[in-house]
């Protein structure tokens, strides 16, 4: 399709259905924090470890060897999910371990592979 077959060909306006959706249009706080979820999961490593988590908590150190990096950039990796509230985290003794912050983490992973059609 061209791009002009993509847009009206004239301006126009819906009063009645601008003002439903007018009625509906997020808070702008909420638009930014939604936006800053999408773009913390925008990222493979992000992705990787929402992933491994979703099945069960892991510590700093089995995450660095699952994913084959290290710790400290593990890390910082867990520190922006954290500051989203996508994960949390328990210390016992020495070690940190992480898990997803609460089942909508898991299901929202799971309905983007839907939508994309994960086999």
């Amino acid at each position: 399709m061209e791009e002009k077959e993509l847009t009206c060909e004239e301006t126009c306006s819906h009063g009645k259905k601008m003002k439903e959706a007018r009625q509906h249009l997020l808070p702008e706080e909420i638009v930014y924090r939604l936006a800053e979820t999408f773009k913390a999961l925008s990222d493979p490593t992000r992705i990787k470890i929402i992933n491994a988590l979703k099945r069960e908590e892991l510590c700093v150190c089995d995450l660095a060897a699952l994913l084959d990096m290290g710790q400290s950039a593990i890390s910082h990796q867990l520190r922006i999910l954290r500051n989203l509230r996508l994960v949390k985290f328990r210390k016992e003794g020495k070690s940190v371990y992480y898990s997803l912050d609460d089942q909508h983490i898991v299901t929202m992973f799971e309905q983007c592979l839907d939508h994309i059609d994960h086999t």
